[in-house]
């Protein structure tokens, strides 16, 4: 077993739970920032796969600086229309080609890239049209000459070298307004739910306030036009939406004092309410980009460490700024599943060294919050850096997880 610079240690450290404040968000599947996460990660994916069918082999790219730029739209009462499309345009760096003993192999990388967006908008978004609502464009040029050489000498070694000095950063387990959070949102756009009532748009945020035993979900949810004649009905169906969502949160947190709130910028009185075409805000004007959502986990919690990295869109072979949070989690979960009865919380920050084996971080910090014990025993800590050195040990196989997720 390879010596990795893995350190333990106790904080002290107030668990989240008991904060009088916790503030935690999620970016539901429709919103801008999502939408460009998922197509920044959608073309490395596709591209990837290209890769692996014709070479054998993930080559270098980073597509993790995708824009969105809104579109115009007119939404009515059972059915309005897109005046101006939304513009989404993945860019970044990629191999473009490839010398071989028959020549030079060209890669169809636009025609990857804008397969793979249209592709997952047909899979996620019932209303965006991609061919009518939406022009997918790139701007990809070949990658920087040092971070290739990287790339490829980490291949021959079959250890990947980092290509950035990075952070990754995890934590477990979910506090029970993480959970409301991030249930609330799947909740709303499940088939299932979308099947009974579908007039709840994919761009759905949720914001989870708690003070104390109080928790406030504050939720933005775009409505779709086509399904709604009148005023009263929206009125209507968002009351039926909040009752849903309460009646979730009372399960999972059932001690605490909850209230929800819809689409609070709403004056019905002045006809402004949140009405879409195609059930997204991009459709009007809100933009988004690439590492302006979720954290690796789901979610945006402000109360947590978190790292400041966009995991989409980066290649999953060496770059650790995709990597290492990825494994941090899967760190941190494990150590609390096994050895919860010790650990409150469990936090783990994993540093690179650009051009290091990504097996061999700088240092893997795994910091915990005891469970009302002042002493752990040796063999807890040691159980602990064994879960972490047997993930980094492993950290080869994230790259096939992601890539075929």
């Amino acid at each position: 077993m390879n010596e990795r610079n893995i350190v333990f240690e106790v904080i002290k450290r107030q668990p989240v739970e008991e904060m009088h404040v916790e503030i935690v968000e999620r970016k539901g599947l429709g919103h801008p920032d999502y939408i460009a996460d998922s197509a920044s990660e959608a073309a490395s994916r596709e591209l990837s796969k290209y890769y692996l069918k014709e070479f054998g082999t993930i080559l270098h790219h980073n597509l993790d600086k995708t824009l969105l730029v809104g579109g115009q739209s007119h939404p009515f009462f059972k059915g309005g229309y897109v005046i101006e499309p939304i513009y989404i345009i993945v860019a970044g760096r990629a191999t473009t080609e490839v010398k071989t003993d028959d020549g030079v192999h060209k890669i169809p990388f636009g025609t990857i890239i804008i397969k793979a967006v249209r592709d997952w908008i047909k899979e996620n978004m019932r209303y965006l049209d991609p061919n009518t609502h939406v022009n997918i464009d790139y701007m990809v040029r070949k990658g920087s000459v040092d971070l290739v050489t990287l790339f490829e000498a980490g291949r021959e070694r079959k250890i990947p070298l980092a290509n950035d000095t990075s952070i990754g950063v995890g934590y477990a387990p979910l506090s029970t307004l993480e959970k409301i959070v991030l249930e609330t949102e799947r909740m709303l756009n499940s088939k299932e739910y979308k099947a009974i009532n579908p007039a709840v748009g994919e761009d759905i945020k949720v914001l989870g306030l708690r003070r104390g035993n109080r928790i406030d979900l504050t939720i933005a949810c775009a409505m779709i036009d086509r399904h709604i004649n009148d005023l009263d009905e929206y009125l209507s169906i968002k009351e039926e939406v909040r009752e849903n969502v309460l009646d979730l949160a009372t399960k999972l947190a059932s001690n605490y004092d909850i209230n929800v709130y819809i689409n609070t910028a709403d004056m019905p009185e002045k006809g402004v309410i949140y009405l879409t075409v195609t059930g997204t805000s991009a459709e009007h004007g809100d933009d988004g980009a690439t590492g302006r959502g979720n954290r690796a986990n789901g979610l945006i919690p402000p109360m947590r460490p978190i790292s400041m990295e966009a995991t989409a869109g980066k290649n999953p072979v060496n770059h650790v700024g995709k990597i290492y949070n990825v494994v941090a989690y899967r760190i941190a979960n494990k150590i609390y599943d096994e050895l919860r009865d010790y650990f409150r919380e469990v936090y783990v920050e994993i540093v690179s060294q650009i051009g290091k084996p990504i097996d061999q971080p700088l240092i893997a910090s795994i910091r915990i919050v005891s469970n009302n014990k002042d002493n752990i025993p040796l063999n807890i800590v040691n159980d602990a850096k064994r879960i972490a050195n047997e993930e980094l040990e492993n950290i080869v196989k994230i790259t096939n997880r992601i890539v075929e997720n």
